[in-house]
């Protein structure tokens, strides 16, 4: 085999390597976030519109929900995938009284128009 066809190969391969890496993560988007989401009430929908946060860790989060309400956010490291530093960036986003009103906000698109996006609408 030739070194150029090698290199091709070897180029090929580890861009497919690298694309399987990301294949199980969120693609990274502008959409900004408001309102917080009540650890005790939310649901799959809600929690997956927190910052970060994939079906998987919601799913952990239901599943330490249905054994033990939380009293405090702090409690969210409790649940497995959730630790100090993952809870300081949620925080200004959790509760665990009143309503979930989290939102989340398209950026503005170039005709000046914003899109919005609840929980409820979905």
């Amino acid at each position: 085999m030739s070194a150029r066809l090698f290199a091709v190969m070897l180029a090929l391969g580890l861009s497919l390597l690298a694309g399987n890496a990301e294949a199980g993560k969120r693609p990274v988007s502008n959409v900004k976030v408001t309102g917080v989401v009540n650890l005790n009430q939310a649901t799959a929908k809600e929690l997956d519109m927190l910052p970060g946060v994939g079906p998987k860790a919601v799913q952990a989060i239901l599943a330490f929900r249905e054994q033990h309400k939380f009293n405090r956010i702090e409690e969210l490291v409790k649940v497995k995938g959730f630790g100090k530093k993952r809870f300081s960036k949620l925080k200004p986003y959790l509760t665990v009284a009143g309503e979930t009103t989290i939102q989340a906000e398209k950026p503005e698109k170039p005709g000046g128009k914003e899109e919005h996006a609840s929980a409820e609408a979905h």
